[in-house]
């Protein structure tokens, strides 16, 4: 079987910081990584073939993707979100014109911690047009937790089966126990920081004082940006209380890291006493790695991930601004987490069953070769602080003539590039929804 995978790239070809940002491989977010290469992993039996996408697929490509591959499965993150759309909207088309079965390997709605999706609205068409392409495709939905599946069945699909996100079944049914910790002010403690959610703020600012050894492990292309060029995150200033600036203490003084790939980040936090932090997939990371987390989930995605799979947590808005990472281990139960792991993995392999897609873990020693090729790949190492500067040597004049030039380039096609994109990409999703609305012979 050759399967043709949503990814900007393969686990197994490692690419130097500059390559990653300029053709942005995290997809805006290194978190993406864990999902994208568990999946690649759980579909690895023998003899199937797997290709990326590269994520560069659009309608054009049905005729050879229908030619050349037997299925196109898509893990996706949050893709129900208003930055999203255009994307959605191509995914959409394309998938309309595929002959090959189809599955979603787990999507999200993003809306508030109380469930309210009442900025999807404006979307709403390129949301049904998706899931009406993937439906026509495939028997199911697979999302990621209870907040979108009643999203989505609000919408009238009621074919939805929630199955969390790959990147928690990078190991099947095995999950590994989170060590006891009892921390003390040497401790190594991770930080997992989503910049633009405020309440994180105090809890930042309390935790770089009280932790010497505590370190940020980054996630986003903007903090790439940062640890690369110097550049502030989206014009962060000096005095943030944020990591957003090269002279925050976090970054300054070396306690800053951002991966490039998924398995030398899970074997990175082996070493930390505890993680805790907003991102969920910086706290999935934890726990493949066996270290005990708490999210702080801030928004409806964060959360539902973290009910799903049990792993602990509190509300962000519900904390103590200077809440210690000590008290929110102890306090902790991570005894739901392992123990309801198989189940949860049975639900998923059942889900792949259901599309006709082995799993890796179905046949002996094919999981354990994944691993030994994963440990023979010459990973990069993870991009640290100090930035260019501020600590680490200024940049050349040539590398600052390019930043330039490549912040100018995205800045267009974040902008008027993109409304144009989705002007065009709305405008023919409603042509064909009148297509499919006219009468035949009229």
């Amino acid at each position: 079987m050759r399967i043709l995978l949503r990814a900007p790239k393969d686990t197994f070809d490692p690419r130097s910081p500059r390559e990653v940002l300029r053709h942005n491989l995290i997809l805006g977010n290194a978190g993406n990584l864990l999902f994208l290469g568990a999946a690649q992993k759980i579909l690895a039996a023998p003899g199937v073939e797997l290709e990326p996408d590269r994520t560069r697929v659009g309608s054009r490509d049905a005729d050879r993707i229908n030619e050349r591959f037997d299925h196109y499965v898509l893990p996706l993150a949050n893709a129900f979100r208003p930055f999203y759309e255009a994307s959605l909207l191509q995914h959409a088309a394309l998938l309309a014109k595929l002959r090959i079965p189809v599955t979603i390997l787990g999507v999200a709605a993003q809306g508030s911690l109380a469930g309210d999706f009442g900025k999807l609205q404006p979307m709403e068409r390129a949301i049904r047009a998706f899931l009406r392409a993937a439906l026509d495709r495939g028997p199911s939905i697979g999302v990621r937790g209870e907040m979108t599946a009643d999203y989505v069945r609000g919408l009238g699909f009621r074919d939805v089966e929630v199955i969390g996100c790959p990147s928690m079944f990078v190991g099947g049914s095995a999950l590994p126990v989170p060590r006891v910790a009892a921390l003390d002010p040497e401790s190594r403690v991770a930080i997992t920081i989503s910049p633009y959610t405020a309440a994180m703020a105090p809890v930042v600012r309390a935790n770089v004082a009280r932790y010497p050894n505590l370190e940020y492990i980054a996630q986003d292309l903007e903090s790439l940006e940062l640890l690369l060029w110097g550049v502030p995150w989206k014009g962060g200033k000096a005095e943030d209380p944020m990591p957003v600036h090269p002279s925050h203490p976090l970054i300054e003084t070396g306690r800053t890291r951002l991966f490039l790939d998924p398995w030398p980040w899970v074997e990175y936090l082996r070493s930390f006493a505890a993680v805790f932090g907003s991102r969920i997939h910086g706290s999935i990371a934890a726990v493949l790695a066996g270290t005990p987390v708490v999210v702080l989930p801030h928004d409806s995605r964060t959360l539902e991930l973290a009910r799903y799979f049990e792993i602990p947590h509190r509300l962000v808005r519900e904390v103590p601004p200077d809440v210690d990472p000590a008290a929110l281990v102890q306090e902790a139960s991570f005894g739901p987490l392992v123990a309801g792991h198989p189940a949860r993995w049975e639900r998923f392999a059942a889900y792949l069953a259901s599309h006709r897609l082995e799993h890796v873990f179905a046949h002996p020693g094919a999981a354990e070769a994944f691993d030994a090729r994963v440990a023979s790949t010459p990973y990069p190492a993870p991009v640290a602080s100090p930035a260019p500067g501020f600590g680490a040597a200024p940049l050349s004049g040539a590398t600052r003539l390019d930043a330039a030039l490549f912040r100018s380039r995205r800045a267009v096609s974040r902008g008027s590039l993109r409304r144009l994109r989705l002007a065009a990409l709305r405008a023919g999703s409603e042509a064909e929804s009148r297509d499919r609305a006219t009468p035949v012979g009229t």
